[in-house]
């Protein structure tokens, strides 16, 4: 089943975001076998990340509150008002995101 996950960025986020970066980006590849889709969320003017959204596919809730607990910049603190929300594929359409 698929879970979104959305994460409000902490106040201190983008100071912090390159230390943590790379463990960060390794953690999510390894967890490609149940990673739908992962990204930060930013302002309208795109200048500034303000949460990310990521979507797994996991059996329970307490799978995909493990996958974000073991994220680097998780545990780093960098997200803080973590929201977890099952969900239903409706449309499918990846290629509409080329080039985005």
């Amino acid at each position: 089943m698929l879970w979104a996950i959305s994460r409000k960025a902490a106040p201190d986020f983008a100071a912090r975001r390159e230390q943590g970066l790379q463990a960060h980006l390794d953690y999510l590849k390894s967890q490609k076998g149940i990673l739908v889709l992962s990204g930060a969320t930013l302002s309208d003017d795109g200048t500034e990340a303000t949460g990310s959204l990521l979507i797994v596919n996991v059996d329970s809730r307490d799978e995909a509150k493990a996958f974000v607990d073991r994220d680097p910049f998780q545990k780093a603190g960098l997200f803080t008002n973590v929201t977890i929300t099952r969900m239903r594929k409706g449309q499918w359409n990846p290629g509409a995101a080329d080039g985005a």
